[in-house]
């Protein structure tokens, strides 16, 4: 029995509607009734063998003419349809990979880019051994013949990839898209998230002269996700044959900077720098909450294989809420943590309406101080949760083990939360290390930036942390394209996506940003030495150990005044109920009795007015002494705590004393107010200068600005008040100097002062801490020197390494396997098109005065299997480990791009012609003996 036949008796005893277009029961049990498994039940009057057998011939006979088939009323819903299809693509998903290796090997099966047309394809009506469709590419939109009757072809479906075209469906296609125009429309689609399949597949219509129809975008859309599937597999074999394929071989060889390690560099205090954070935008609609129907991705986009950048959502749950994490909307208290409580990323009863529209409500990912790409989750039907970055802490310490500093824009609350964890214990024992990112640090308080800021830890250099935001700032044009998509399209392309980024955008701008920060980090250093030197002359100071002990210094004075003694609190809420209880006596003593008897009065209104009147007072009266008694009652309460046995009074010195830290704390309230606007104030106006803020946005940014200025004055005469009701009075402010005061330090100076005169403590002035600000510059940029000298001696390496190794690999492969070298040659060229680029940016860096790295190769300790400097041996991976399962929901169509139903497709199928291929009874009847025969 030949392949077709074999092919052909298994679509018809499986009943695929592909293949026969009208499908019935008698034909998908035809070959079990005619081996005798299966028994029929005849009546008494006979007959059903013979119809069963006349409907099945008259099946078989017309196809290639549906006009004269009888068409039944199709009872399966659309998800049934796309099931059917998908399973089908991924049973012949090996041939069809096999099919893509030798075609994209083979350039003669390409299309021609002068003709437009297949060069194994051709014009003639007569379609003998050949599969006439459409064909939808770049160059073509018309009606082609394709020969596909070669012996290596056991489908039609590889046969047509084998010609460069990817079939809309898996047994009896109609429409083919070719794979330059699948291939163009991912890369585009890469570059500019915005664009969509439907503008796309009107962008070929509009240039091949032909009418748009709306399932052309469907169809398109069934052919890349097949497409996609095909060099997904592609992929894992080449990782396969380079021996690449082991868990995280990828997360521990991501960035050459920071994973390529070599043998006697310098230590490091971090070993891998990396930031985190959450992105809102990349949320998709739950179907169930606009009403509509669950598509056939649904649970396949957790099964989504061929990236493992994703963490699971099983992996993530397991760092949830009463389990070994706490929610990050909730407020905690650490001593060791001034901002603990104080940080919030939302608010979980405001927004958990908004979530339960979402099946995702975004994403939460880590990169290295690169930009390149660590790990990922969905942040499912939930806000920011802590679950999130305790699961992407626990994913790299498991890859890289000891010497991690992580930035978060709560980086001080999530340290504490971190250590509260079940992965609190690994992260202590491995010097985890949490930070805050330099721009959102300085809205955290004085005494958090000194733990937690960049600038103040030893070993960061002039790293920021804040790559998140640049990296969210690109995948945000991805919201548009997942918001109505399946889970699986939604992943698809947000893996995709960042993948493509990593490879084509990070790698070739990685040595461009070492150039920029070594040049950065020179220039610092130039001007510490011109401008350090003069600051200390000016403070008297000799040596630069002082900055560090005024640091520790101010350190442990902002730590010791972070809160009010509890005592203090006592005395000042008994003085304010003593206030209280003296203002309630007064209201009770001015509520005197008035009499009013009938002889004092002369008419009979007494009963109609002075009644209702002297009810009011008696009320009133009443209240007034309950509000006596109730703050009588709160002030005895306070006297047994504090130990009072004789009230105060106001001579006494005590309240006089609490008097003033009442006068204090109404001062530092109005500061808070302050604080909030001027910071208000300073994002507002960082956002106006933003690149991409539009000019509506800038408009209603300017009104709120000027809003804020007013704001900004009345809390100004408030904090004025305050300040001159202390004793001693403390310093007033103008609207100039707080409208200057660009970080919160200067607020929690005039905050603290309230205790003491610090005035005079010499970390205090404005010239020390500039003198500080400039020193502990200089040491982070010397920092920076050290650290980008060992990344550029890994790079070096990397590239030397690179290259010979897969070199290497190639020319192996070229031997046993050519068409799997081709895919290696790819791969390799991905990165390999950048070397250049990178060795004259390195040999520029090697330029600039006060270099003092090497560009000279080194050698590598990652000496394992498929490692760069390890040895080249490649693996032919097996026929049978080609995933067979399917994995991807083609065309569930609902990626926002066409929404309407498949009835309209199924409708535009008549339209086509089939290929003209016919079996008569008796071939049937002889392929279903080979088969029995062969089973016996």
């Amino acid at each position: 029995m030949t392949p077709q036949e074999r092919h052909t008796l298994e679509a018809l005893h499986e009943g695929q509607d592909d293949f026969f277009h009208a499908e019935t029961d008698d034909a998908v049990e035809i070959t079990s009734i005619l081996d005798g498994s299966k028994v029929i039940d005849l009546s008494h009057g006979g007959g059903e063998l013979r119809d069963l057998v006349r409907d099945l011939f008259m099946d078989v006979k017309n196809i290639g003419n549906e006009g004269l088939q009888k068409r039944r009323v199709d009872y399966r819903t659309r998800r049934d349809r796309a099931r059917r299809r998908t399973d089908a693509f991924a049973r012949e998903m090996p041939e069809l990979v096999r099919a893509y290796l030798e075609w994209s090997a083979n350039s003669t099966g390409k299309f021609c880019s002068e003709t437009g047309r297949c060069r194994n394809s051709q014009t003639s009506t007569n379609s003998n051994g050949g599969v006439q469709l459409h064909v939808l590419g770049i160059f073509c939109a018309e009606k082609r013949i394709l020969h596909v009757g070669t012996d290596s072809d056991s489908s039609v479906s590889s046969g047509l990839v084998r010609q460069g075209v990817v079939p809309c469906a898996p047994l009896r296609p109609h429409t083919a898209v070719t794979m330059d125009a699948l291939e163009l429309y991912r890369v585009a689609r890469n570059r500019s998230p915005h664009l969509s399949i439907q503008a796309f597949v009107k962008t070929i219509s509009d240039l091949q002269g032909v009418q748009y129809r709306p399932y052309l975008a469907r169809l398109f859309s069934i052919a890349l996700d097949v497409y996609l599937q095909m060099r997904l597999v592609v992929n894992d074999l080449v990782l396969k044959a380079l021996r690449r394929d082991t868990p995280d071989w990828r997360l521990k060889n991501a960035c050459p900077a920071c994973t390529y390690t070599l043998e006697d560099e310098p230590n490091l205090r971090f070993k891998l720098m990396f930031a985190m954070d959450g992105n809102d935008s990349l949320k998709r609609i739950s179907r169930a909450a606009i009403g509509s129907y669950e598509s056939a991705a649904k649970d396949v986009g957790e099964q989504f294989i061929g990236d493992d950048r994703y963490l699971s959502r099983t992996f993530v749950d397991q760092f949830g809420v009463g389990r070994s994490g706490e929610s990050l909307m909730e407020a905690t208290a650490d001593d060791d943590n001034p901002c603990a409580g104080r940080w919030k990323n939302m608010k979980e009863d405001v927004t958990s309406r908004m979530w339960g529209i979402f099946d995702e409500a975004g994403i939460f990912m880590a990169i290295c101080r690169h930009g390149f790409s660590l790990v990922v989750a969905d942040i499912v039907r939930s806000g920011e949760q802590a679950k999130y970055p305790l699961a992407a802490v626990s994913k790299l310490l498991d890859a890289f083990g000891d010497g991690l500093a992580g930035g978060y824009d709560i980086g001080c609350k999530f340290g504490t939360i971190l250590n509260r964890s079940a992965v609190g214990p690994r992260a202590r024992a491995l010097n985890y290390t949490s930070l805050v990112p330099a721009f959102h640090g300085y809205a955290h308080r004085r005494l958090c930036q000194l733990r937690f800021l960049a600038r103040y830890v030893d070993g960061m250099g002039l790293e920021d942390l804040e790559g998140c935001e640049r990296m969210f700032s690109k995948t945000n044009g991805l919201a548009s394209a997942v918001r109505y998509a399946s889970a699986f399209h939604r992943r698809q392309a947000i893996a995709g996506y960042i993948a493509h980024n990593d490879e084509h955008e990070v790698y070739q701008n990685l040595t461009t940003m070492i150039l920029n920060n070594y040049r950065q980090a020179l220039r610092i250093i130039q001007e510490g030495k011109n401008t350090l030197p003069r600051l200390m002359d000016d403070l008297g100071i000799t040596d630069v150990s002082v900055f560090r002990m005024w640091l520790l210094e101010e350190n442990e004075y902002l730590a010791a005044r972070s809160r009010e003694p509890e005592e203090e609190t006592l005395q000042m809420e008994y003085w304010q109920k003593l206030v209280n209880l003296d203002a309630s006596r007064k209201h009770l003593s001015d509520l005197a009795w008035t009499v009013a008897t009938p002889s004092s009065t002369g008419t009979s209104s007494f009963v109609q007015r002075d009644i209702a009147a002297t009810m009011r007072k008696e009320t009133m009266r009443r209240h007034a002494m309950e509000n006596f008694e109730k703050d009588l009652k709160i002030v005895q309460d306070l006297e047994v705590k504090l130990g009072i046995t004789k009230r105060w009074v106001p001579e006494d010195e005590e309240w006089q004393t609490a008097g003033c830290l009442v006068a204090n704390r109404k001062y530092q309230r109005c500061l808070d107010q302050l604080e909030s606007l001027i910071v208000a104030w300073i994002f507002e106006l960082s956002k106006m200068n933003q690149g991409g803020t539009g000019y509506k946005l800038r408009k209603h940014i300017a009104k709120a600005l000027k809003a804020r200025s007013a704001a900004i004055r009345t809390a100004l005469d408030r904090f004025n008040t305050a300040a001159r009701a202390c004793s001693p009075r403390h310093r007033q402010l103008t609207f100039e100097e707080v409208v200057e005061y660009m970080f919160l330090a200067d607020f929690d100076l005039l905050r603290n002062a309230t205790r003491e005169d610090i005035s005079q403590r010499p970390w205090a002035s404005p010239a020390a801490r500039a003198a500080m600000d400039h020193y502990f510059k200089v040491c982070r940029a010397e920092e920076e020197i050290e650290r980008l000298n060992v990344e550029i001696h890994r790079i070096v390496t990397y590239l030397r390494d690179e290259d010979h190794y897969m070199k290497a690999c190639i020319a192996q492969l070229r031997v046993t396997h050519p068409p799997l070298a081709y895919q290696v040659q790819l791969y390799h060229n991905t990165r390999a098109r950048f070397t250049d680029h990178h060795l004259r940016l390195l040999a520029e860096i090697s330029g600039l005065h006060g270099f003092t790295g090497t560009t000279l190769p080194g050698k590598s300790t990652k000496t394992n299997p498929g490692d760069s400097a390890g040895e080249p041996a490649t693996v032919i991976p097996p026929a049978f480990s080609i995933a067979t399962v399917p994995t991807f929901p083609l065309a569930a169509s609902d990626s926002g791009d066409d929404n309407s139903d498949l009835d309209e497709f199924d409708a535009d199928e008549d339209e086509y012609e089939d290929d003209g291929s016919t079996l008569t009874l008796q071939e049937i009847i002889r392929i279903s003996s080979d088969r029995s025969g062969a089973q016996e």
